[in-house]
């Protein structure tokens, strides 16, 4: 196979991908398999995250502004 060609699951458009994985993930809620991440582990996994964004120059630098709202919000929607 080609490098690059997408098949499968990766095909798919992200509005698609997003719904099948939802619907895993309540059914795993559901089954009470679904992992529940520690604020440790998430803390890891956001820093993890932030350090490969810096390192493509993909990460986006916030303002005070947009990171005091982001406090505030506190991880809600």
């Amino acid at each position: 196979m080609a490098k690059g060609v997408e098949r499968g699951f990766a095909s798919m458009d992200q509005a698609k991908q997003r719904e099948i994985a939802s619907k895993g993930g309540k059914v795993a809620h559901e089954k009470g398999t679904a992992h529940e991440f520690t604020s440790e582990e998430a803390r890891q996994a956001g820093s993890k995250g932030g350090e490969v964004a810096h390192e493509r120059g993909t990460a986006h630098e916030f303002t005070s502004e947009e990171a005091r709202e982001a406090g505030r919000k506190g991880g809600s929607r």
